[in-house]
């Protein structure tokens, strides 16, 4: 991918962190070029990564080799239809929208187009995402790279075979770390309303999240009922707290509320 160049149209937070993985890592910035209707987040990347702005998606796109497309679900068909004219045939398409199926691209630009899904999370932000990929057998080997290449600058990928793989991502990790985040919230309120002060909590409550999330991958050897057993003294105070989650069917809401992320993800495929 050392020569191509790069276009991504919208400029918000998630390309955003994708630019500066790739700046970091030694991409020419000259090659990056992102669009976006308001001028503040594009004078913010110029400013920040050097890379080139504009306000035109049609001549943005008309230079680039790969396109990403990384804007909102409910703006993409007016995007993709105001580029529908050009001859797509030889650029890569990558979208980063949840919930609009392949086919419907093809709708959008009313031609074939060489398009791959991806589903990143907002670690991504900091290099620590994880993004889920799609493509069908119509997209080679070396299109594949460029994009397994581009989003790893955020963190790390997985492909997925089938299309409808992309709704457990989005459950699993996409949608993810807001579940984190409640958790860790709801720690920290409690260590407040037990008299803790609010930064005391978060530092504790943060820390020990980051511990646990290191243990698990640094010891991909054991289970995590293993991990958890290893911390739990029978009749101890975790055995006591790891009951109460039990007792309050935890695992049955987590997957409740995975279940209806997914199913919000496909109603979502219906829509647009």
């Amino acid at each position: 991918m050392t020569q191509a160049k790069i276009c991504f149209i919208g400029a918000g937070n998630m390309p955003r962190s994708i630019i500066s993985g790739l700046i970091s890592n030694g991409y020419p910035a000259e090659l990056v070029h992102a669009t976006n209707p308001s001028a503040g987040k594009l004078d913010a990347l110029k400013a920040d990564f050097g890379i080139q702005v504009s306000h035109d998606n049609i001549v943005a796109a008309q230079a680039a080799d790969v396109i990403v497309l990384s804007v909102k679900p409910q703006l993409m068909q007016m995007v993709c239809e105001q580029m529908s004219h050009l001859d797509l045939s030889s650029k890569l398409m990558i979208t980063i929208a949840a919930g609009i199926p392949a086919s419907r691209y093809q709708d959008y630009f009313k031609q074939p187009i060489k398009l791959v899904r991806t589903m990143p999370n907002t670690p991504t932000q900091i290099g620590a995402g994880m993004t889920g990929l799609f493509a069908d057998e119509s997209i080679s080997a070396a299109n594949k790279q460029i994009c397994e290449t581009l989003m790893q600058s955020g963190g790390k990928t997985v492909w997925v075979k089938q299309e409808d793989e992309l709704n457990q991502v989005i459950a699993l990790a996409g949608s993810s770390p807001a579940y984190f985040f409640l958790f860790i919230e709801s720690m920290i309120q409690h260590g407040v309303k037990t008299g803790l002060d609010e930064v005391t909590a978060r530092e504790l409550a943060q820390q020990a999240a980051l511990g646990a999330a290191q243990m698990v991958v640094q010891n991909p050897q054991l289970s995590l009922e293993e991990l958890r057993t290893n911390v739990t003294s029978k009749g101890g105070t975790t055995a006591q707290a790891v009951e109460t989650f039990e007792q309050g069917n935890l695992r049955g809401l987590a997957d409740q509320a995975m279940t209806n992320c997914k199913k919000r993800a496909e109603e979502m495929a219906k829509t647009f």
